[in-house]
């Protein structure tokens, strides 16, 4: 007996050219004969479905993303290696002339636009903290989350890398993280930003019944998150020469949220992660422009009854 498979393919503009793909089995082969039509039945109906198939809403259905969110147009589910507008060859002006010898080679001038140096970013969860607090200023970290911290900090003082810089949040629980794990790492200076404040950066796909914030605060924090991971997740400068590792300390939401751009996943998926306080993701962004992800969320370092994820 034989069998045959079709796919059914549906596509919707999703961030850094995703493609959401859904492939189904179709049911057994229908015997010689069978696609004939019937006596008396109309040559101009339209042919059913083959048993099985499952049928698709067209791309055009899927709802489209915030304005924010840039979507190249045909890329696919290719890679954008632009995704920073920082490809050499965006850099460049190919019309402009050098005024001594004219027309310069092109391939020197990509090379003078060309990032060298490969850029690790830590990204910390803030660890567990006053729930109760009404005020920012009264979410302080618990006693467990003080111990968290100590973790977290002996644990990127153990990696023995040299760390050139932590950003944090300015909200209370990232401060007093921050503050706790910079004793580990002496010497590295600390900057505090309000645009790596918690937040409702988009949307999530599928939605959650437990947490539904107002239009407004995806309309205003999603624009803040997004200008967050312009500033900040890119490849390395054309004159860094030396490979950086910088620490960022910041919310859950921020995280999975900046993981998603980074990697070209749809944003909208950010909710389906779920991050430990204390945690280490630990994103690569090579002179290239490729990203890879090389932890998500590790606790791996602290003991069981430490983990909290709140």
């Amino acid at each position: 007996m034989s069998f045959r498979r079709a796919l059914a393919v549906a596509a919707c503009g999703l961030a850094g050219g995703s493609v959401l793909f859904s492939a189904v089995a179709v049911g057994k082969q229908p015997a010689r004969g069978d696609s004939e039509p019937r006596p008396g039945s109309s040559a101009a109906a339209a042919p059913a479905a083959p048993q099985g198939l499952l049928l698709l809403p067209p791309a055009a259905s899927c709802p489209p993303g915030p304005g924010w969110i840039e979507r190249p147009a045909g890329s696919g589910g290719f890679w954008d290696s632009n995704w920073d507008r920082r490809e050499p060859l965006a850099l460049i002006n190919l019309k402009k002339k050098n005024e001594e010898t004219g027309e310069e080679e092109l391939s020197s001038r990509l090379e003078h636009c060309r990032a060298r140096a490969t850029r690790h970013i830590f990204l910390i969860r803030h660890s567990q903290y006053n729930l109760d607090g009404r005020a920012d200023k009264d979410r302080t970290l618990t006693p467990l989350g003080r111990e968290q911290a100590e973790l977290t900090g002996h644990r990127l003082a153990s990696l023995g890398l040299k760390f050139n810089q932590i950003i944090h949040s300015s909200m209370t629980r990232a401060t007093e993280t921050t503050e706790i794990i910079s004793k580990y790492l002496p010497g590295v200076k600390k900057i505090s930003t309000d645009l790596l404040r918690e937040g409702a950066p988009i949307e999530p796909d599928p939605p959650v019944s437990h947490w539904k914030p107002e239009a407004v605060q995806y309309y205003e924090d999603g624009a803040r998150i997004e200008a967050a991971f312009r500033n900040f997740i890119h490849r390395a400068d054309v004159k860094q020469e030396e490979d950086s590792y910088e620490i960022f300390v910041c919310h859950a939401n921020v995280i999975r949220y900046i993981v998603c751009r980074a990697l070209q996943f749809p944003p909208e998926g950010w909710l389906r992660m779920s991050l430990n306080n204390g945690s280490i993701t630990h994103l690569v962004i090579r002179p290239n422009g490729r990203v890879a992800l090389r932890t998500l969320g590790d606790t791996g370092f602290m003991p069981p009854e430490k983990i909290t994820r709140t």
